[in-house]
């Protein structure tokens, strides 16, 4: 849960529209089987818990819920990584889903298990859900990105858990973090209107991430419109379990409620407060977006050496000349640049193994590239200073 702040002075109630994203059959296929019957089911069983603070039996019973419901799943990388602080032991989770293309790159989407003052059905077991939903759809699905679903713990007392694996997973390993999608209270409040979200973006220091959390929310938001029948609007990234991943200069992006509960950390904190269905059309577009930031395909037409060769440089470019190179057949291929708001500012077809690109009409900043064939898609970031 997120400390109360008023945000309506930063929030934009628009509707964000990408140019980045065309919708995909293939994971329309994927979303199509979202189970709210599935979701009212594993909502129930994670209030019925009761209040899951550091240190009791609850989030204990809790945790080896999670972690029985992935393993039934058919995960077998599922890691508990403990750590202690003056409220207890406690136990972040991760579990990872090894990718086909780039094993050792991740896409890191997360939501915290505790709760505080009660049951926490919507802070957090929305959340919680909705992560436990989308492992179970994605395990046979492949993706070319590794991903990690991480429960958090320790989020109610200060992001205790997160700042913990950022400091000792993380840094020290050097992980290799495409994106950090964060899912924090998504589940609706009873009795109104829930047919928008809000999407998160970076806008705090230290700011060379910012433009790339820019252009991830925005293909976040776009895929909300595209499998759900939500809305989107736009806001800023603040007091949940991403932070200490901004902080270290990670791309982060996340969902929260448009309208916010009012029962957060109370006893009334409960299912009968939720709108499990606006929490259905949450998942689904949270379950697009993830196939869409991991890369997902039915049939991968460019080997991983073929990926692994196609170059843009130089990256960043100072004079607005930039080379695309690959050694896999560019033949019936295009490529696509959108700038940081999803917005196409260059396209060219008919490409050839290697292409000179003319950028000078571009500004300075961040962009996306995408080259597409008929069977998937590849995406590079670009930098014209």
């Amino acid at each position: 849960m997120k400390p109360f702040i008023t945000k309506y002075f930063f929030l934009f109630f628009i509707s964000i529209t990408s140019y980045a994203q065309n919708h995909n059959t293939y994971y329309q296929s994927v979303v199509d089987n979202v189970s709210a019957s599935n979701i009212l089911a594993d909502l129930t069983s994670f209030e019925n818990f009761g209040t899951k603070r550091v240190g009791t039996t609850a989030l204990t019973n809790t945790e080896n819920w999670i972690t029985s419901r992935y393993q039934n799943l058919g995960y077998t990388d599922i890691e508990l990584q403990p750590f202690s602080y003056n409220r207890g032991t406690s136990n972040n989770i991760i579990v990872t889903k090894t990718g086909t293309v780039y094993p050792n790159t991740y896409i890191i989407i997360d939501a915290h298990y505790d709760t505080l003052n009660g049951p926490g059905t919507n802070d957090n077991g929305s959340g919680t859900v909705l992560l436990l939903e989308l492992a179970r759809l994605l395990k046979d699905v492949n993706t070319e990105y590794s991903i990690k679903f991480v429960h958090f713990s320790g989020e109610e007392d200060g992001l205790i858990g997160s700042q913990y694996y950022v400091d000792n997973t993380v840094s020290p390993q050097n992980l290799d973090i495409r994106l950090v999608f964060n899912i924090d209270q998504v589940g609706g409040v009873s009795n109104q209107t829930n047919n928008s979200i809000t999407c998160e973006e970076d806008r705090s220091s230290p700011t060379g991430n910012n433009s790339a959390s820019s252009a991830m929310t925005s293909i976040l938001a776009n895929c909300i419109e595209l499998y759900s029948n939500l809305t989107t609007q736009l806001s800023y990234a603040y007091g949940s379990d991403y932070v200490p991943f901004q902080y270290n200069g990670e791309v982060i992006t996340g969902l929260y409620e448009a309208n916010e509960s009012q029962y957060s950390h109370t006893a009334s904190d409960v299912l009968s407060n939720m709108d499990p269905n606006y929490l259905y059309e949450v998942t689904k577009g949270s379950l697009g977006a993830l196939l869409e930031f991991a890369v997902s395909s039915e049939t991968l037409s460019i080997s991983q050496n073929d990926k692994e060769t196609f170059k843009l440089y130089p990256n960043p470019s100072s004079n607005g000349i930039v080379y695309l190179s690959s050694n896999a057949s560019l033949n019936n291929s295009s490529i696509k640049i959108y700038d940081v708001l999803g917005k196409e500012v260059f396209s060219k077809s008919n490409l050839q193994n290697l292409e000179r690109l003319h950028l000078k009409k571009l500004q300075k900043g961040v962009y996306i590239a995408v080259i597409k064939n008929k069977h998937t898609s590849i995406t590079k970031k670009l930098i014209l200073n």
